[in-house]
């Protein structure tokens, strides 16, 4: 981590007042003895009791569309453990160029729809007479509402160019150019618990985003698998990603919620019978072309989830090449602990609230306080992070586990990822992290730094 060699007085003061473990205690449903952090959830590894806090043990009433909801859980949790097996076999993926091509083909189907429907706007424009040229108008309209998108690279806040971070982007070409792909050609941070590679625009620039969050607390050559995993994903075949298949997918998108009735008329004034019927007819209308729409993205998530979730390992397996198998074990298990960051920044920024003469709303700070609060939040959320028990990175484990059925067609769960690295033989680092370029790093996101501790105690 950036972390300076001699601890600071907020880093004291949090080591200082972590909570330890409560008193063992014994498990309701088995009686086993639990020893449990006050921070976490308290459940049974024995059992399994509270595994997910708030679930409920009553079966839910059984319907025709729970019934189909179980049916289609158990068919995802059936392919996800089958393409698992598949990968850790070294075996091919079976049936997977068919379901390319069928996802090629209704991508093709729908640019061509696009096409088709500019053209028929065009044709209504120049050779219609006035109602048809306003038809026409309305359909190109509709058109550039449902165009593909090439996306814009970010600019200001947030952005860091190679002038002001060197370092960071040094970092980043070097594991680009260890995995043969385009360097970043621009670096974004942000407040979330994640991080992304994307392009954008004409000549299709790599976007690297880090989400500050996750980065702060991941140690340094943790951040080298991290940035190892983001650029795998331009190198690792996902055809999501790429614009034709992607382009469908947000068009098809865009659609579905133009699609959606919403009931505009039901509060108008005057004429009101007649406007509900018209929003009536409307909603009948759209409706079905919505369920139409919802059952070709669904057939188009069917069709590319067994290839989105083997990009993911191997894009983890990118990860391991560049920055160690350890390191991107370290870096999955961090992951799970996103819910367990998002819960530990509310309580830091509560704790900091409640301070004497923390600034408040209304209130300006005084300059000592704005530069030691972002401070105190960074290292009392890594402190917390650091210190999460083995008892709950075992239970975010097992909840993997049972949730894998509902995970969505980009990620297979985390516990399967792990699984799959441990099955492998161990990778050394190919780029590390000189601590000179974790120092000159750290500076360089300091500004960002103070502005997401700011935002996120402002939340």
């Amino acid at each position: 981590m950036s972390i300076p060699a001699a601890p600071t007085a907020a880093a004291t003061e949090a080591a200082a007042t972590a909570p330890t473990a409560s008193a063992p205690q014994a498990c309701p449903c088995c009686a086993a003895t639990i020893d449990a952090d006050p921070r976490f959830a308290v459940w049974c590894p024995r059992c399994e009791w509270n595994l997910t806090p708030g679930a409920t043990d009553a079966p839910a009433p059984k319907t025709r569309r729970s019934a189909a909801h179980a049916r289609r859980e158990a068919a995802a949790t059936a392919r996800t453990d089958q393409l698992f097996e598949d990968i850790a076999a070294g075996r091919t993926a079976t049936g997977g160029q068919r379901a390319r091509l069928a996802a090629a083909a209704i991508a093709t189907a729908v640019h061509l729809a696009t096409a088709a429907l500019c053209a028929w706007g065009l044709w209504l424009l120049v050779t219609g007479n006035t109602p048809l040229r306003c038809l026409g108008a309305v359909v190109l309209a509709l058109v550039v509402l449902i165009r593909p998108r090439l996306g814009r690279a970010p600019r200001g806040e947030g952005v860091l160019t190679r002038a002001e971070a060197p370092a960071l982007y040094g970092l980043a070409d070097r594991v680009a150019a260890e995995l043969g792909t385009r360097p970043a050609g621009v670096i974004q941070v942000d407040a979330d618990f994640n991080a992304s590679v994307w392009v954008a625009g004409l000549r299709r620039q790599t976007v690297l985003t880090l989400g500050l969050p996750f980065w702060e607390v991941l140690g340094e050559q943790d951040r080298v698998a991290l940035l190892g995993h983001e650029f795998g994903h331009r190198v690792n075949g996902d055809n999501r990603r790429g614009f034709w298949l992607g382009a469908a997918i947000q068009a098809l998108a865009h659609w579905h919620d133009l699609a959606r009735p919403r009931g505009h008329y039901r509060n108008a004034v005057g004429l009101q019978m007649l406007f509900q019927l018209t929003d009536l007819l409307l909603g009948v209308l759209l409706g079905g072309v919505a369920w139409l729409l919802r059952r070709v993205l669904l057939l188009l998530d069917r069709l590319t989830s067994r290839a989105g979730q083997q990009a993911e390992y191997h894009a983890d397996t990118l990860a391991t090449r560049v920055g160690s198998t350890e390191a991107t074990r370290r870096l999955l298990r961090t992951l799970l602990l996103q819910q367990t960051a998002e819960t530990a920044a509310t309580r830091v920024r509560a704790e900091l609230r409640s301070r004497p003469g923390t600034a408040r709303r209304g209130r300006t700070p005084d300059p000592a306080e704005r530069t030691s609060a972002p401070e105190a939040f960074w290292e009392r959320l890594r402190v917390h992070l650091a210190t999460v028990p083995p008892l709950e990175h075992e239970r975010l484990l097992r909840r993997s586990a049972l949730e894998r059925g509902a995970v969505d067609a980009t990620h297979p769960p985390t516990h399967l990822r792990l699984a799959l690295l441990d099955r492998a033989p161990a990778v050394p680092a190919a780029v590390t992290m000189t601590p000179a370029e974790a120092t000159a790093i750290a500076a360089e996101l300091a500004p960002h730094r103070v502005r997401v501790a700011r935002t996120l105690l402002a939340g």
